[in-house]
């Protein structure tokens, strides 16, 4: 199975209206210093995953967190807000062979800090679950 944060990278990109683009302005794992606007997602510690007797029905619990950097304040807030929007409440759905049977936002979106080059940086946290 996929990291998690592959799989919503993959939805994300799905949603045009988002104008996000893997290795342009969409980036898993790491946070690239240029460009200015961008959005990463990082996989973070979720639940542990249910524990059946042969497997049948295993579900997993991971968790994101999903960082966007702005230059501005209102745009980068406007982003991330949009991305709860199209994630919170999500499923179920299959994803490169994974059934994600929900996603809830765990927080709500919230100033991370302004960086060293004056960018707005937000984050927000979701708890998955998928099989």
């Amino acid at each position: 199975m996929n990291a998690a944060s592959d799989d919503v990278k993959d939805m994300l990109l799905a949603d045009s209206s988002l104008n996000l683009d893997f290795g342009i302005n969409l980036f898993v794992g790491r946070e690239p210093s240029n460009p200015d606007n961008c959005v990463t997602i990082f996989d973070t510690p979720g639940f542990p995953p249910l524990a059946t007797l042969g497997n049948d029905c295993a579900y997993q619990y991971p968790a994101i967190q999903i960082l966007v950097r702005n230059r501005s304040y209102l745009v980068g807030y406007a982003l991330i807000r949009s991305i709860v929007e199209l994630l919170h409440n999500h499923g179920p759905e299959t994803w490169n062979g994974a059934v994600y049977c929900s996603i809830l936002c765990s927080s709500e979106p919230a100033l991370l800090d302004w960086d060293d080059n004056g960018r707005a940086r937000f984050f927000v946290n979701f708890n998955l679950q998928r099989r």
